[in-house]
């Protein structure tokens, strides 16, 4: 684009605006009232909207990792053992599963839940953890290291 003179230069703000405006009446697009379509009051509405979902993202990760305890304190109490045991001795047999791993295998593959339970027991009765004593006599049919000599 050509000015012929200083004033009109600095009066054009350029494409830019345009697509800048256009981005933020893009975001609001689903919003009701003045908000979708005046651009002052959209820009508002807009950024109030990302600091929203921006808290959300980080509460969506909360509230799933508390679900998660949930359901695997609920699977352990099932099987009459402690979750915090549960995590400790698998840890020390080198079974590094997530939360949501150890969920799914406790929703969708309960044998193998049991498995990794027994396996737990074993190693905490074996390592001497506190708690296994309240927890009765151990589970048949696990070797673990410890017990080959």
């Amino acid at each position: 684009m050509v000015f012929r003179t200083f004033p009109l230069f600095v009066r054009n703000r350029g494409p830019d605006e345009l697509w800048r405006k256009r981005r933020i009446l893009k975001l609001s697009a689903h919003f009701h009232g003045r908000s979708r379509n005046c651009y002052s009051i959209a820009v508002r509405a807009v950024h109030r909207a990302l600091v929203y979902a921006t808290k959300a993202r980080a509460l969506k990760k909360e509230d799933m990792r508390a679900l998660w305890d949930a359901r695997l304190t609920a699977a352990c109490e099932e099987h009459k053992f402690s979750y915090s045991l549960m995590r400790e001795s698998l840890s020390r047999c080198n079974i590094l599963l997530n939360r949501k791993v150890l969920t799914d295998l406790a929703i969708w593959e309960p044998r193998s839940f049991k498995s990794l339970v027994k396996l737990a027991w074993s190693r905490a009765s074996q390592d001497g953890l506190n708690g296994v004593k309240e927890l009765g006599e151990e589970p048949s049919g696990v070797i673990t290291r410890g017990m080959i000599k």
